[in-house]
């Protein structure tokens, strides 16, 4: 018999039960869960990642439905037992859904959502603060003046890398790679060598029409590139960002091959997926090469790093925090809690996962639909016509 574990409940009395697995920022899901007639339970237990069998234990007997995290393997252990109690829905709280097989959740007739359309510009915004913290070596200088070693200015001291006029390099343009692009362009004149599957049309016209302003101005204007390769874009970039998705083509994308070929001075940085990078290639390297830098937010086992990378002073490491501003954390858990109520209530899935701005409308009602569920073909699931 699972243990039980400690929680918070709202709305005591509601006619369908909503279990979320981690407190969430804000309050407007909650809410809205209420509004519609749910009792929503929020497990308070003081632990950063919740075991299967805690999480049975939460579901219990009589669950509706359940907001998760990407750090809980939803597999068919936990869909399993949410069936058995009644429950057709199950979102993370994230835009990625690595950590759940959708193929059992939909054997057990579970809708599955997920949060996209509400990180972009964060988790660009985040790549960006790594690139800049990594060029200009801020976490070494911060670290440098805490211990009270800062004596006087020195021409030497802490000299890093100036990004205008420079490289960047993207693999994978999408939405977070192309606003990411779009930043360090417009942010710091740099030109652009991209490598995607897919042509970014708009990506480019936003590169040329850049350039001409500054060509207008007087200015040495900025160029755009895109690669045949990916190999292309690691030999001539100054900085890469990686926003690949991960599947097995992408994993260890990055390895020991693939570092050789990069600048002795580039600056590499990883906001997408752990395992897109061989971390353990990656340490030998950082080691070999004292001028190359690397700002990581994601890691391969993640919440752990591979021996020795806590080490290298050439390396910026922050804990999964891309999607971390207070407006997306409160969005995502909205659009969460929306997936799994849009499924209790019978409503339509969405007709864009991307386009989420109505539901994040403080001043208006969400419509009635389900922002994202991404076994919704398979479920048979009608899209919206709003």
């Amino acid at each position: 018999m699972a243990k039980p574990v400690s929680i918070e409940v709202w709305n005591p009395n509601g006619k369908y039960r909503v279990v979320s697995t981690k407190p969430m920022p804000g309050t407007r899901w909650i809410n809205l869960l209420i509004q519609q007639g749910c009792r929503v339970e929020i497990c308070t237990e003081k632990k950063t990642i919740l075991s299967v069998e805690d999480i049975i234990a939460l579901i219990g007997d009589k669950c509706d439905g359940v907001i998760g995290q990407l750090t809980e393997d939803w597999g068919e252990e936990l869909f399993k037992a949410l069936s058995r109690a009644g429950g057709k829905a199950f979102s993370n709280m994230a835009v990625g859904y690595n950590n759940v097989d959708v193929n059992v959740a939909t054997k057990y007739g579970v809708a599955v959502g997920n949060t996209p359309g509400v990180l972009t510009e964060t988790t660009a915004e985040l790549a960006a603060s790594l690139t800049l913290a990594a060029a200009r070596r801020i976490v070494e200088a911060d670290e440098f003046m805490r211990a009270g070693l800062y004596d006087g200015w020195l021409p030497n001291l802490f000299v890093g890398n100036l990004l205008k006029g420079q490289t960047v390099g993207v693999i994978g343009a999408g939405r977070i790679g192309s606003a990411y692009a779009r930043m360090m362009v417009e942010g710091f004149k740099m030109n652009l060598i991209y490598f995607d599957l897919y042509q970014s049309t708009r990506l480019e016209k936003f590169v040329t029409a850049y350039g001409e302003f500054l060509k207008a101005n007087g200015e040495t204007p900025v160029t755009w590139k895109r690669a045949s390769s990916m190999d292309e874009v690691l030999q001539q970039a100054d900085v890469i960002s990686l926003h690949p998705v991960l599947d097995k083509t992408t994993y260890h994308l990055v390895n020991k091959e693939r570092l050789s070929k990069m600048k002795k001075e580039a600056i590499l940085i990883n906001c997408s997926r752990g395992p897109v990078i061989d971390e353990a290639a990656l340490v030998d390297h950082l080691r070999e090469n004292p001028m190359f830098r690397v700002g990581l937010d994601v890691f391969e086992d993640e919440p752990y790093m591979k021996p020795g990378l806590s080490e290298m002073k050439n390396a910026i490491v922050v804990p999964h925090i891309a999607s971390a501003s207070k407006w997306t954390r409160e969005g995502m858990a909205t659009l969460a809690a929306l997936n799994v109520l849009g499924k209790i209530k019978g409503y339509p899935v969405w007709s864009d996962a991307n386009r989420v701005e109505p539901f994040l409308n403080e001043n208006a009602p969400p419509p009635a639909a389900s922002p994202s569920i991404v076994n919704a073909k398979a479920l048979g699931l009608p899209v919206s016509k709003l």
